[in-house]
């Protein structure tokens, strides 16, 4: 008899194992799910902060061209900024090494 019931009670732990296994792999595909969707949100975010940050430069060149004179000038330095940056670029294509 003594066998039976330590079997019986071993079946009931197996059983009530098994359950709480089924929960909680439940519980970690809807994270799953819920983290995907956030990573999703979150690139789709990145992407509309990196148009909205270009728009603001466009902005905030047009305003300095044709505004204030303090205005002119911070867009006509960042402008010589930008040539200069793709100036860099075009020596950096040119070097025979590609560096």
């Amino acid at each position: 008899m003594a066998d039976k019931q330590i079997v019986k009670r071993l079946v009931e732990q197996v059983e009530r194992l098994l359950d709480e296994h089924r929960r909680i792999s439940g519980d970690c595909r809807a994270l799953v799910a819920e983290r995907d969707a956030l990573a999703a949100r979150n690139r789709a975010l990145q992407e509309q902060n990196r148009q909205l940050e270009s728009k603001i430069k466009c902005f905030e060149l047009g305003r300095g061209m044709g505004g204030e004179k303090g205005d002119r000038e911070r867009a006509r330095a960042r402008v010589n900024n930008l040539l200069r940056e793709v100036d860099k670029c075009i020596a950096m294509l040119d070097r025979p090494d590609g560096v």
